[in-house]
Parts: C-alpha cells; sequence; structure tokens
C-alpha cells in the first residue's frame, strides 16, 4: 500500500452518488477526502484545503471542468485528474493544455483511479512519502531502491525506473510506447525493442523464469501480478 497520511483529495462533481462513492473509498484507503458539487464551491475548497489532488469532472453545470482547471492551477499547484463521459481526443487534449496532470473516462474502476492518485502523488509530492509497499514491492525514492520479497534488488537507474513504473501502475497495461516515454524521454529516438531487452533483465534479477510477475499482454503491452 502507499502511505498516505496528510494526503487531501478534493473530489468535483455534480453527482452526489459519485461523490458519495469515492468519498468513501478514498477515506478508507486514508486520504483526507474534500467534496464540491459546483465549480465555485471547488475553488472555494481549494483555497481553504489546498488539497494535493483535485479528482475533477468536465461535465458540470455552469462552470465546466475546462474552467476549474484553468482557475484551479493559478491558485494552487495541486495533480489534477479530469473525468468525462466522453472519450475526446479534443476534450483530452484540452484539459492537458489547461494544465490537467491525467484524464479518466467514465466509467471507470475505483482501483484504476487509486492507481493513477497513487502516480500523481509519486510525481508531485515525492518527499510526503516515507515508503511505499505494493505486494512484495518495496520502493524507497530516497535511497533509490526496489525491494522484492525483503530483498534489495541489484538494479540500474534505468532498470530502477522501468520497475518502479510498471510496479506503481500494477493495475494497468503499459505499452511500449507509454513505456519508453515515461522512462526514456518523448524524444528518445531509438529502437522500441530496448523495452523487452530491460524487461528480459528485469525479469531475470526477479527470478520471473515464467513471466508471471511482469506478464505480458501480446499485442497490449506488460503488467505486473500482484497478488492480493
Amino acid at each position: 500500500m502507499l502511505l498516505v497520511k496528510g494526503i487531501k483529495i478534493l473530489l468535483v462533481d455534480d453527482e452526489p452518488n459519485i461523490l458519495e462513492f469515492l468519498e468513501m473509498g478514498l477515506e478508507n484507503e486514508g486520504f483526507q477526502v474534500f467534496t464540491a458539487q459546483n465549480g465555485m464551491s471547488a475553488v472555494t475548497m481549494v483555497k481553504e484545503h489546498q488539497p494535493h489532488v483535485v479528482i475533477l469532472d468536465v461535465m458540470m453545470p455552469g462552470m465546466d471542468g475546462f474552467e476549474v482547471c484553468r482557475m484551479l492551477k493559478k491558485l494552487h499547484n495541486a495533480a489534477i485528474i479530469m473525468l468525462t463521459a466522453k472519450d475526446e481526443v479534443g476534450d483530452r487534449v484540452k484539459g492537458l493544455t489547461l494544465g490537467a496532470d491525467d484524464y479518466m473516462v467514465k466509467p471507470f474502476s475505483f482501483e484504476e483511479l487509486l492507481a493513477r492518485i497513487h502516480a500523481r502523488i509519486r510525481n508531485h509530492y515525492p518527499h510526503l512519502l516515507s515508503e511505499v509497499a505494493i505486494g512484495p514491492f518495496r520502493i524507497d525514492d530516497r535511497k533509490l531502491e526496489i525491494s522484492y520479497n525483503k530483498q534489495v534488488l541489484d538494479l540500474s537507474p534505468t532498470e530502477y525506473a522501468l520497475l518502479k513504473y510498471v510496479v506503481t501502475n500494477h493495475s494497468l497495461v503499459l505499452s511500449k510506447s507509454m513505456i519508453l516515454d515515461h522512462v526514456w524521454g518523448y524524444d528518445f529516438g531509438g529502437d522500441d525493442n530496448i523495452v523487452e531487452v530491460y524487461i528480459r533483465s528485469l525479469r531475470d534479477k526477479l527470478n520471473d523464469r515464467e513471466h508471471q510477475i511482469i506478464r505480458t499482454r501480446r499485442g497490449a503491452g506488460y503488467w505486473v501480478e500482484i497478488q492480493g
């Protein structure tokens, strides 16, 4: 699990049922949760509570999520995850251009939202995290170490970045292009087969000969099996 004591999340959605469901789930995960049902309330809550993460619905009456996102980024550097009922490229581009950090299409699983929240916290507020424990993995950014079953792995900087990425996003299937962008950078001009080379090396170090830890979904990408 991620150690999240003191981390504040603001939920912004005009549907009470969604707010109640997400609030209950996130509080059970240890977050301090605030809610707002419209854009102006969201702006007020951000000023008052300065949340670390904002989960922001796009389709709201009055001030929509895009306008709220624009205003929030001027007030406070929270990580913003936008929610929409439409899987439109234009909407995603608009939200990201205005400063959103991630984008999810309704309906979505709570587990995926939680994984994306964890990723945003790690990227924005690494100083708040004492340690991340996910299944048999422990990730310590202060020491740049990853342990598996209490054994510290001997990893190069690139192996560390890659394993951290796939483990912390273990509920998602990550394509080669996503891995390249995150680990090697958007301007990487080499062969994408380098991902396979590094995955093979990580499997060797994890003694994962049967590919039961780092799994391959043919034609889609890689994901990590976390039991329990």
